[in-house]
């Protein structure tokens, strides 16, 4: 997403070393492009851990493409956001294009060479549409709040919930609004919806992002 703030501090640098070695272990990427969600809660570090695990991957000369959730909503934030606040039902894996995230991925692990996405400006409030070239790239790493949801080859979710996160929300945020009484209720509604989601996970990243092997499995 355009205009989106991302601060890598050392603890996701960290993180996403223990998912390498966890990759390395399992001679991840192999000779097939490999796709890896990470998921969690809002403000939970999905973007910089992301960030971060291409860091990682790139040490080992394997490059990876980042696709942000954040590009796949049906409506830009400014927009969604009027949205919820007028049917709060709205919130929801209904607000993201799933399954359009979900067709990009795996014309990624067929091995397109380019590919048109969305691409959301937040401060304009719009989506537009970019071509990015995946020449070269071994791995996507999708990352966003419900992207344990979609079909990946390994799945990472940041067991952190929306009151531990509040203090990383506070420095990421791009408008007071996304700060008030009404988004505490949206983080609380979503927190209910993807705590189930940590079962899917092949890896679990906790409070202190130690990261640990759950009992998912590949």
């Amino acid at each position: 997403m355009h205009g989106d703030r991302i601060v890598i501090e050392p603890h996701h640098q960290r993180a996403a070393r223990q998912i390498d070695d966890w990759l390395v272990k399992n001679s991840l990427p192999d000779r097939e492009r490999l796709v890896v969600t990470v998921a969690g809660e809002s403000g939970s570090g999905k973007s910089e851990t992301a960030a971060a695990l291409a860091e990682a991957l790139a040490v080992r000369g394997i490059e990876s493409a980042i696709f942000q959730q954040d590009d796949y909503f049906v409506y830009p934030p400014k927009s969604n956001d009027r949205a919820r606040r007028k049917d709060i039902d709205w919130v929801g894996p209904g607000e993201v294009r799933l399954d359009l995230l979900d067709e990009h991925l795996q014309a990624f692990r067929e091995g397109s060479e380019t590919l048109t996405k969305p691409l959301v400006r937040y401060a304009e409030d719009t989506i537009e549409t970019e071509t990015v070239d995946l020449q070269g790239f071994s791995v996507a790493i999708a990352e966003g709040t419900y992207t344990s949801l979609l079909s990946a080859d390994v799945r990472v979710f940041i067991d952190r919930d929306w009151h531990q996160t509040r203090a990383h929300r506070e420095k990421r945020s791009r408008h007071a609004a996304e700060l008030d009484p009404f988004i505490d209720r949206v983080l609380e509604i979503e927190h209910e919806i993807i705590s189930g989601h940590k079962a899917r996970a092949d890896l679990v990243i906790d409070t202190d992002y130690a990261v640990h092997e759950s009992g998912a499995g590949r």
